[in-house]
């Protein structure tokens, strides 16, 4: 007997996003299971965070819609965005807090856990990013790495089916960047997280990445969608290829200047 299909994480839907004249990217559309390690790549300027914030409640799209988890995130979402949790691209902790006080933050403003409960709640997620006998530490006493760590203990304070990760390897030296690759499949597993990054790291994106979605500055839009190990060996799109293989694209020649007179 067939397996009924799972339903949708996320349903994103003829999205277009433009600032005045400007088109960002235009009729953007995909699926995204439950479950799955979701990468949303391009090259710089192609509209990778604009997505990003789209989907997570943050920019009205100017045009289309995006459902998440059952609800339209800008039309009656209810509470679904206490069930997404968002790492930014900085980590962007609060400086004046130790990273325990952090992580509970979305405790004590979301839920009604005294404040014991919040802390030993604080420090699992901690712990479950290997951050636990560092609770007490301020940001600027860590490193880059352990920012992006405890800014995903963060954004898994309550526990939500859905995580969107900006840019996580960005910055990080390979083997540190390589820990956070296997964090997010050790989460995946472990408590069947949804995760959606917007990344350009090529070594993270085919070391974790069940399907990716492409964007163009130039087309403006989706050029290629799928596995990206197989986008790398069998695309045949320029631009795709060149992503894939780290090479540098073609640029037309210019016309032969005419000779002086």
């Amino acid at each position: 007997m067939d397996q009924p299909t799972p339903e949708p994480a996320i349903i994103i839907n003829g999205v277009t996003q433009q600032f005045g004249p400007r088109v960002i990217f235009q009729d953007v559309s995909c699926t995204i299971a439950r479950g799955e390690v979701f990468v949303i790549l391009g090259g710089s300027g192609c509209g990778k965070s604009t997505l990003l914030r789209q989907i997570v409640g943050l920019l009205p799209p100017s045009a289309g819609s995006i459902t998440v988890l059952g609800h339209d995130m800008y039309a009656g979402r209810g509470d679904v965005l206490t069930r997404i949790g968002v790492m930014f691209q900085a980590g962007a902790l609060f400086g004046s807090m130790t990273l325990l006080e952090n992580v509970m933050l979305p405790l004590q403003v979301y839920t009604d856990l005294p404040e014991a409960a919040c802390a030993r709640v604080a420090q699992v997620k901690l712990s479950l990013v290997g951050l636990g006998d560092f609770g007490r530490l301020m940001p600027a006493e860590i490193s880059g790495g352990m920012a992006k760590r405890a800014a995903i203990a963060r954004a898994l304070a309550l526990d939500p089916p859905l995580l969107f990760l900006d840019e996580p390897s960005a910055g990080l030296d390979p083997i540190t960047s390589a820990g956070i690759d296997q964090l997010i499949l050790d989460l995946r597993r472990d408590l069947g997280t949804t995760f959606v990054l917007v990344t350009h790291e090529l070594a993270s994106i085919l070391a974790i990445a069940d399907r990716c979605l492409m964007l163009d500055r130039t087309a403006k839009g989706v050029i290629a969608e799928g596995d990206p190990r197989v986008l790398r060996d069998e695309s045949t799109h320029p631009t795709v290829r060149a992503f894939f293989r780290r090479e540098a694209e073609q640029l037309p020649a210019e016309p032969a200047k005419a000779a002086a007179a």
